[in-house]
């Protein structure tokens, strides 16, 4: 009976943290850039005398799904899509470089070219600076360059770093993509962007929905073991005990 509880028992955690995945992907499938997050599970033995025969299903992370989003044309001269697996280089929080497909950005007050998140965008020599004021168009290989006033001819101010990783990159808890190391991964100069333009989410918001369903009827026919072995255990409580 009691492997009835451990299999019903491993089995509703795995159906919950499948649906933790399920609704944040759900949750950004409108949210330019986003890669959906893949979710596994393993069976490992349980470690102890008497319980050799006992498994626990432990959750793997895959990683994410690489399929590249649909693009849309925004006409914005600070939206940008990747083409290919190319990676645009932001600094995260914690300072480190990490990379994202998210191409809406922006100029912050002190000039520096950011994410809609606040994030500093990256260029060849740290983030980039563009004068207060001026307008700023990106070209296809990356390169930064802004209009001050009544000026005729835009002055280059940086490239954007494009990355192309061989490896597949691991996403941190921030929702930011970095290499297997955590090591920068140099610039590549042959990976190319479309201006005016964003990469949308790979999640399909029906798939993800059917697959939440089948989560959640999962993890009521787990329960619903638990509650046969805990009747099994009563019957055979009242058939050995005392009479």
């Amino acid at each position: 009976m009691d492997r009835m509880i451990y299999l019903s028992m491993t089995g509703a955690k795995a159906s919950m943290q499948r649906q933790d995945v399920l609704a944040n992907n759900l949750a950004n499938a409108s949210t330019p850039g986003f890669r959906a997050e893949m979710q596994a599970f393993r069976a490992v033995p349980v470690r102890g005398d008497g319980a050799s025969t006992r498994v626990f299903s432990l959750e793997t992370t895959t990683g994410a799904d690489t399929t590249p989003g649909a693009i849309t044309s925004t006409g914005r001269n600070l939206d940008v899509a990747m083409q290919g697996n190319a990676w645009l280089a932001v600094q995260g929080l914690d300072g480190v470089e990490a990379y994202t497909r998210a191409g809406g950005l922006e100029v912050a007050a002190d000039g520096t070219l950011s994410t809609r998140s606040g994030l500093p965008v990256l260029g060849d020599g740290g983030p980039i600076q563009v004068p207060a004021g001026s307008i700023v168009n990106i070209g296809q290989d990356g390169t930064v360059s802004a209009r001050a006033g009544n000026a005729t001819n835009p002055t280059p101010v940086g490239r954007l770093k494009l990355v192309t990783p061989e490896a597949p990159l691991q996403r941190g808890l921030d929702g930011l993509f970095r290499a297997p190391g955590g090591d920068p991964l140099p610039a590549d100069e042959t990976a190319r962007l479309q201006d005016g333009a964003l990469e949308g989410s790979n999640v399909s918001a029906v798939e993800t929905m059917v697959a939440m369903i089948a989560a959640a009827r999962q993890f009521e026919q787990q329960m619903k073991l638990l509650q046969t072995a805990e009747s099994g255990e009563r019957s055979a409580a009242r058939l050995l005990g005392p009479s």
